[in-house]
């Protein structure tokens, strides 16, 4: 393999940039139009009566059950905090898989660009692109789900709504994604299967830590000869009467961050390992025999 050229090093970064504008368009689309959403919902629905949907709280059977202010802002944190299916399906299909099979990438590495370097840069674009915009759209809806907490009758600190997207683990799952869907393309060497296996790998990670979400920090737990009062905004995780009296197990709200932070870790560990082991792949079956 030809040694890389100072030249080439330096016109990948655009390369890449240019190759991959019409996912960096949608992607900036997307955190503009989820902002402009949350914006208009707290500045514009939450303030009209007939959007609130308070009123009909177990009766509704119209069809603004499905569009009033709560039930949006439940859709805005799931579009958030799932974002990253979209990302999987990106980084395994037109990141790295379209090019690996069509041999672009391959054609590459002959014109003084290493598959190190080669993945390298594209990585770091699309990080950098993901890291800024899942911070925006965290703080964005951090501030519209504060702004109105008494209409939010649907949601609960704990909800699977909204715990990713108050907080830097919708940046973490997003990161994740595009290393498991580089990896996912580079073991498969298909478009479309590594778009579908990197998609479906996400949504499995996920389901897995949100199921064991309430054990990723210790709870605390209450007994009494009666019934068990929680503190306000409590996570109740169980409750029950023994041989003893009464008892409640549950998260008070100061536990969020250590949750929320515990599986931040978690999800950013298996984004460090899918990216080693994508590099550690690429290299091996790229370098020249001994």
């Amino acid at each position: 393999m030809s040694a890389a050229s100072p030249a080439a090093g330096r016109g990948l970064p655009r390369t890449v940039l240019r190759l991959h504008r019409p996912a960096l368009l949608a992607w900036a689309l997307f955190v503009a139009g989820t902002c402009g959403w949350l914006v208009w919902l707290t500045e514009v629905a939450a303030k009209d009566p007939d959007m609130r949907g308070l009123a009909c709280v177990g009766t509704c059977d119209r069809f603004y059950v499905l569009v009033d202010y709560p039930t949006q802002m439940n859709w805005a944190g799931i579009l958030i905090g799932y974002a990253f299916v979209g990302v999987a399906a990106f980084a395994g299909g037109a990141l790295i898989g379209r090019e690996l099979e069509s041999g672009t990438a391959q054609l590459a590495w002959t014109q003084g660009i290493t598959p190190v370097r080669w993945l390298a840069a594209k990585l770091a674009l699309p990080a950098v692109a993901l890291t800024v915009g899942s911070a925006v759209l965290v703080l964005v809806f951090r501030w519209a789900f504060a702004a109105h907490p008494d209409l939010l009758w649907t949601q609960h600190w704990d909800s699977v709504y909204v715990f990713a997207a108050r907080g830097p683990l919708t940046a973490a799952y997003a990161l994740c994604a595009l290393a498991v869907g580089t990896l996912t393309a580079l073991l498969l060497g298909r478009t479309l299967a590594a778009l579908g296996v990197a998609a479906g790998a996400m949504w499995l990670l996920n389901a897995v830590l949100t199921y064991y979400r309430p054990y990723l920090w210790p709870a605390l737990r209450r007994t009494g000869a009666r019934p068990v009062g929680l503190p306000e905004d409590s996570w109740k995780l169980t409750e029950g009467r023994n041989a003893h009296g009464y008892f409640a197990t549950y998260h008070p709200p100061a536990h969020y961050w250590p949750l929320h932070l515990t599986e931040t870790a978690i999800v950013l560990a298996v984004a460090a390992l899918a990216t080693l082991l994508s590099f550690r792949l690429l290299k091996h079956r790229t370098q020249s025999p001994a």
